[in-house]
Order: structure tokens, then sequence, then C-alpha cells
């Protein structure tokens, strides 16, 4: 759903403090970007470079810049600044607005919202508003839990066994996030977030039993509302063609939402303890975060293992020869 001034008001008006002002009509403006900034020398008349399509912000220099125009030139330049298919103007620390600008903002159908915050708080709490609604995001169909601070996402076909896997997981102390649709958004350039849908939220299926609520059966302790996806599980059924790294040097990576994130195959047969095995994934990553890399250092111990005997065999020969 586009993002539009009315509903930027019902969502921010308690935290900015925000008093409506100009024309309603503005209201039902879409906010196509996620940027916010002042309006630059559009306010003296150059609109060379006005980028019209954000959030616009005046802050207490450009309210007091407009003060100091006469009342012509004032209406003029703000006529010309609301010529364009801004969404809104916000105005922060609570200002009084200029002599005119209310009328030129209702005859341009403009809505004019008046922040009391302070300028800096005022960016703080709608900047990261409007990345997150602008931000990249996804529907997953997997399950997603927190294993010691790490966000495993379990995927694979239905029926498979993940619901089970985290509520395994959950009895053992671990956190659930969200099972069945885990919903996905990236924040900057290499974090994703998974979370639950509200509807859904920590509720959980399974076959044979039907739904749970894992808050009220386990504790409020055992569910948390968001986490970063770190490593994704990918569980299919064992066959003896399925090819899967022995060692780990071959790490497998997946792409969610631009962001490469580690990916491990985990092949399921009966008595597998799917339980641990995702405990000891989290913990082996915790640990290559701490520049341990277990693969890593066997892989360079077999290595100088090799050179140190080559050379030995190398000098035997060479003895031999003498």
């Amino acid at each position: 759903m586009p993002l539009t001034v009315r509903a930027l008001v019902e969502r921010l008006g308690d935290a900015l403090r925000l008093t409506v002002l100009g024309s309603p009509e503005g209201l039902a403006r879409e906010i196509p970007t996620s940027d916010a900034s002042g309006p630059g020398l559009v306010l003296a008349g150059y609109t060379g470079r006005f980028v019209h399509q954000r959030v616009q912000v005046l802050g207490e220099t450009e309210v007091s810049y407009l003060r100091s125009l006469d009342e012509d030139t004032r209406r003029a330049h703000l006529r010309t600044y609301f010529s364009y298919p801004i969404p809104c103007v916000m105005v922060t620390k609570g200002q009084s607005l200029p002599e005119g600008m209310e009328d030129e903002a209702r005859r341009a159908g403009l809505a004019i919202l008046v922040s009391e915050l302070k300028t800096q708080p005022f960016y703080r709490i709608i900047t990261p508003f409007l990345e997150n609604e602008f931000s990249p995001s996804l529907s997953l169909h997997g399950s997603l839990a927190d294993v010691f601070g790490v966000g495993l996402l379990f995927t694979g076909e239905s029926g498979i066994g993940k619901s089970e896997c985290v509520l395994d997981l959950v009895e053992r102390g671990h956190r659930l996030v969200a099972d069945d649709l885990v919903l996905a958004r990236r924040k900057g350039l290499d974090v994703v977030i998974g979370r639950g849908h509200e509807l859904q939220r920590h509720f959980m299926e399974i076959r044979g039993v039907g739904l749970i609520d894992i808050s009220a059966i386990f504790g409020i302790h055992s569910v948390r509302q968001q986490k970063r996806i770190e490593v994704v599980v990918d569980l299919v059924v064992w066959n003896q063609s399925l090819q899967v790294d022995r060692t780990g040097l071959d790490g497998e990576t997946i792409t969610l939402l631009g962001v490469e994130i580690p990916k491990i195959t985990v092949p399921l047969n009966p008595g597998k303890n799917i339980t641990v095995i995702s405990e000891v994934i989290a913990m082996n990553h915790l640990l290559r975060y701490t520049g341990v890399d277990a693969a890593h250092s066997f892989n360079e111990r077999l290595k100088s293992t090799m050179i140190k005997r080559t050379a030995d065999v190398s000098k035997y020969l060479l003895d031999d020869d003498e």
C-alpha cells in the first residue's frame, strides 16, 4: 500500500506532536520516497536542482528567511514552491507560519504539518520510519528462531518438520520469532530482519495437534518480535544421490533482498537430532565471528602436515642418493 500523508499523521502524529494546517485535501497525497529534507534555494526562487518528491522540512532558518521577505515576494516564492507536486511540508519547533503561507498551501491543495519537536529530534524519528516503510521486503515460507542470539531461518518443503524443530528449540530455552510465514525486510545494505505477521505472530501449527500459542505455553521469554536472519538452514530429505558439504570449506549462500546470507543444507534421516545440530550451527556461526573457523583450521593443519612430510621424504631421498 502506498504511504499517504494521512497515514503518516495517523502513525507518527503523537510521536512528532503534529498539528495539521493547510489544505485537508493534501492529506491524500502520496509520499513516493524515503527522503525528508529542507527545500534549499527553492524558497529564494531557484528551482534548478529542487527534488520535489521528498517530504519537505522547514526548520527555524527557513521560516525566519520567509519572514524576512516582504509579503509580495514571499507569496511569489511560496507559490512557485507549492506549484510542484511535493508530498507535504513539515515545520519543526512548533513555529507559527509566516503570513500568507497557509493561504498559499490551501490554494495549492497542500497539507502543512507543524511538529512541536526541534529539528534534530524530529529527524531522528521520521528518518528511520521512512526508511523502514520504503525498504525492500518479501514473504518467506519457513520458521525463524533465535538460537543463542543467532537468527536461524528454517526452510524446506511443507511437512518436513520445520515447526517441530523450532518447537523443540523453544522447549530447550530458545525463542520463536515466526512460524510458517516470515516477513523479511532489508535494513541498510546488509541486514535482513524477519518477523511474523501481526495476526499469526507466535502461533504455531503442529500437525495432529493444531494451533498452539507459544507465549502462553512456554512464557513470554520464549518469543521475540523480530530478529536478524543470519543463517538459512534448509531441511531436505536424505537420499544417496544428495550432494552436501562434508567439510564446511565450500560454504553455500543464498541471496535475500540483495544480501548474501550463509546457507546450510541439512539432510534428514531417521534418528538425526536436528535440534542439537541447529544449536551447533548457531554456536559455530558465533565462533566464526570471533575468528575461529574449524574447517579452515583443520585444512591448514592438513596442508602443514603434508608439506612437512613431503619435505622429510625429499630429505630422505637426497640422503639416500648421497
